[in-house]
């Protein structure tokens, strides 16, 4: 008789750990599933508060435009472009214009001069050593060749390697 009590007691004591284990992952998993759902209630909270200042920004920022458009309708005597005033070509734009008035100043033109061959050819050797002066050489050089110079045009400069425009760059300052 003892050992079927002691082994019904041991079968109560397994029972009773098994409902225990079980309560215990039941409760883990309960509180899992809160800690997430709070998660995903904060997530919420601050996409509300980014979505509040950025609507707070936004009505700070038209309040702003219609005081600006007060200011400049007031004081300024401005108005928003009207869909009239733009033009749909550049004829119309040129149709605009108008001849210049007798005495009007003649239009200031601006030219760039070629630059001839360096004419100080050795100045700065003269202070440098033989192994200093040797890039120097080879630069000038460089850009004395008229194959070499820097391009007029956008497309040529975008053609040259960058190491010759960079040198004759330097040159020509």
């Amino acid at each position: 008789m003892m050992t079927h009590t002691s082994r019904l007691r041991q079968i109560g004591w397994l029972a009773l750990l098994a409902v225990c284990v079980a309560g215990f992952l039941a409760l883990t998993f309960k509180v899992n599933a809160v800690k997430s759902d709070v998660r995903i209630v904060e997530r919420k909270i601050i996409a509300a508060e980014l979505s509040k200042q950025m609507l707070e920004t936004e009505f700070q920022t038209r309040a702003n435009q219609h005081q600006l458009a007060d200011w400049n309708r007031v004081e300024f005597g401005y108005s928003a472009p009207r869909a009239d005033q733009y033009l749909e070509q550049e004829r119309q734009l040129a149709a605009l214009g108008t001849p210049r008035g007798i005495g009007a100043p003649q239009p200031i033109r601006v030219a760039m001069a070629d630059s001839g061959p360096i004419e100080e050819e050795g100045l700065f050797e003269d202070w440098l050593g033989n192994d200093e002066a040797e890039p120097v050489r080879m630069v000038k050089s460089r850009a004395a060749d008229p194959s070499r110079r820097i391009a007029s045009s956008l497309a040529q400069r975008l053609g040259q390697p960058a190491s010759v425009s960079v040198a004759a760059a330097e040159v020509a300052q």
